[in-house]
């Protein structure tokens, strides 16, 4: 018989959760607890309660995820649409600054826009991703309410994060707040924003990145270890930016020393530690969102030659507006891109194609998937060759049945290495974690 998921610890026990922290923020039992497990990622642990509990559901994107959200009603009209999802712009650029532009991981589009809606559109904050200071193989969520905070905490963070743990700040605070985060976490906004009025009205602009997949703390730690350093003795870790794309760098000896690998020699070894839901995600580009910005990979030449060029895609009306204000005040240079620039600049266009067939293995396995809707999944699978859609069926059954993931495989909390996420209530300050 096909196995269903009916409680939210069966999405983390079937290996679906992505820990975004939706349901942390959203338990009206305050039953759940954060985790950064080592080998895993960040992983909710549900009181006795919630264990059984169904509520958040409906908010997981791990359980459930509307390609077309964002869409307002409108038709897909053309292939691309059912490629990378609909647009109402499609731009590529950079930021106008050439210190954020140099910092950021792809022309720090991000970093721009998030400051032009503090200093602009007067928003209260942005909820976002940082290096934890404390232990800087890890990452915190952030309430940056400066400029000064939000430069401080540029570039990517190849690591687990759960940056919705933050939501309350946005909807405790006194203006809309901007949230920047993973698609995943954009989309658990975007299910939250339609069930909690309160948090819909203090969402000023939901930002998110193109995303390959989120590797697990262990990753990061595996880098440092063939670099010969531990994690005590680093004081500072960037995975990009800096010029682009960017090197992974550690600095220890307060940092005055450094040792570090080429973005294609820290993200190829990175990979084999991401999550098995990345590898069944279909909305990488971000399709849940207002803006959704990544590398323009097909302009890219050579390592650090260019200093950092992004494609954009606005999703909704107000993305629009946000964006058209970046560009009026000068925070953004950008120029008009086309679909097939978006298709060219970005593998993950491709890697979607197969996400059909990985589905359908787990089918096969009798293992409960996510439910994607609206993202023209068979017909992006049914256009590779044959030899490839049985190669995306039974490449996955393999690596399932290898992994034991054909059944469930519940947390032993006893066993795992782990570091809890409690949020602090204070602006400006970070998600305080302790050891378990």
């Amino acid at each position: 018989m096909f196995r269903t998921i009916k409680t939210i610890q069966d999405v983390v026990d079937w290996d679906q959760c992505i820990g975004c922290g939706a349901c942390y923020y959203a338990c009206a039992n305050n039953g759940v607890r954060l985790f950064n497990i080592e080998k895993v990622g960040v992983r909710p642990k549900f009181d006795s309660d919630c264990s059984s509990c169904n509520e958040c559901l409906e908010i997981c994107p791990g359980y459930f995820v509307d390609g077309d959200r964002m869409m307002e009603g409108r038709p897909k009209t053309c292939e691309e649409d059912h490629e990378f999802g609909q647009t109402l712009e499609i731009w590529e650029g950079y930021a106008s600054d050439p210190a954020i532009r140099h910092s950021g991981s792809s022309g720090g589009l991000l970093t721009a826009l998030s400051l032009y809606c503090l200093e602009k559109e007067g928003m209260e904050s942005v909820v976002h991703t940082g290096m934890d200071e404390d232990r800087p193989w890890l990452n915190r969520t952030y309430q940056s309410v400066t400029r000064e905070d939000v430069l401080s905490r540029t570039g990517s963070r190849y690591n687990a994060s759960s940056p919705c743990e933050g939501l309350d700040w946005i909807e405790k605070g006194e203006r809309p707040s901007v949230f920047v985060g993973k698609p995943c976490d954009a989309a658990a906004v975007g299910h939250l924003v339609q069930k909690r009025p309160e948090l819909d009205t203090k969402v000023g602009a939901i930002l998110t990145f193109f995303c390959a997949g989120t590797p697990s703390a262990e990753g990061t730690l595996d880098l440092l270890s063939s670099l010969h350093l531990s994690k005590e003795e680093i004081d500072a870790l960037r995975y990009r930016g800096e010029g682009w794309p960017g090197r992974f760098r550690a600095l220890y000896e307060d940092r005055t020393k450094e040792k570090n690998y080429t973005y294609q020699e820290s993200w190829g070894r990175l990979t084999k530690y991401r999550p098995w839901r990345c590898h069944i995600c279909p909305h990488g580009l971000g399709r849940v969102a207002d803006i959704s910005c990544g590398d323009a990979w097909r302009v890219y030449e050579e390592e650090d030659k260019d200093p950092g060029q992004s494609v954009v895609l606005v999703r909704t009306e107000r993305g629009r507006r946000i964006l058209q204000g970046a560009i009026e005040s000068g925070y953004v240079t950008l120029k008009p891109a086309s679909k097939r620039d978006v298709i060219d600049s970005q593998g993950l266009v491709g890697r979607r194609r197969v996400v059909f067939g990985r589905l359908l293995a787990m089918k096969l396995l009798l293992r409960p998937t996510p439910e994607f809707l609206n993202f023209s999944l068979f017909r992006a699978w049914n256009a590779l060759p044959l030899k490839e859609r049985v190669k995306s069926i039974l490449g996955t059954l393999r690596r399932l049945v290898k992994r034991g993931m054909w059944r469930k495989r519940p947390i032993d909390w006893d066993k795992v290495v782990a570091v809890e996420n409690t949020p602090s209530p204070a602006k400006s300050k970070s998600i305080e974690k302790e050891a378990v």
